[in-house]
């Protein structure tokens, strides 16, 4: 099977600026999945050895990254995750849910590091050949609730208030911009109505 011919509606992105509740809610839905599926979570940066290593780079409070050499490790770490784990698993006929996935390099890196969502996107599309989330779950939150939900920032979600808003803009206009492909949810919600929402846009039950 090509990555062309991989069931991408079965690659579900959970996507949000911090203390939106991504991992709360891609735990919920994936336990729901697996009445009947077999689901493959996995978290962006990571979800491999070498993954696993970019992320200690990207995420530790002490590092100093350039923006580019910043953008250019999510593209990476994203790379190998789609080559080992991500392309496998949807051609097993596994769902594949993600925390995180290349639409918060689109946002944080070219809307909150003003690199441009074109040129963020031109550089991962290669390490993707194709593997793109088929269904974004956008995690609407404000960011002032999400600041104030952080138990402890890492590097990236520790840079105040004005990167966050300008990477919750960039969201919410690329969600606008796709809207077969994105649920925007209120994700100061309910977690049970933020699971239900998404179930029924994958015609899951819970």
């Amino acid at each position: 099977m090509s990555h062309l011919d991989l069931p991408l509606h079965r690659y579900v992105a959970f996507e949000g600026i911090e203390g939106a509740g991504k991992s709360t809610v891609v735990r919920r839905v994936a336990a729901a999945l697996r009445d009947d599926a077999e689901v493959t979570v996995v978290r962006e940066p990571g979800g491999t050895p070498t993954g696993e290593r970019i992320r200690s780079i990207l995420l530790d409070g002490e590092t100093h990254l350039a923006p580019w050499a910043e953008a250019l490790l999510f593209a990476a770490a994203r790379a190998q995750l789609t080559a080992e784990v991500v392309a496998p698993a949807l051609a097993d006929g596994r769902w594949v849910l993600t925390d995180r996935s290349v639409y918060s390099s689109l946002a944080y890196q070219g809307g909150g590091r003003g690199l441009g969502v074109a040129e963020v996107r031109a550089v991962n599309e290669p390490g993707l050949r194709g593997v793109w989330p088929g269904v974004v779950v956008l995690l609407d939150v404000d960011v002032d609730v999400g600041i104030a939900r952080q138990e402890v920032a890492d590097r990236i979600g520790g840079e105040g208030a004005a990167f966050l808003s300008a990477a919750a803009a960039t969201f919410r206009s690329i969600a606008a911009q796709e809207p077969d492909r994105f649920i925007v949810v209120d994700a100061s919600g309910p977690v049970d109505d933020i699971v239900d929402v998404v179930l029924a846009r994958l015609g899951a039950t819970r």
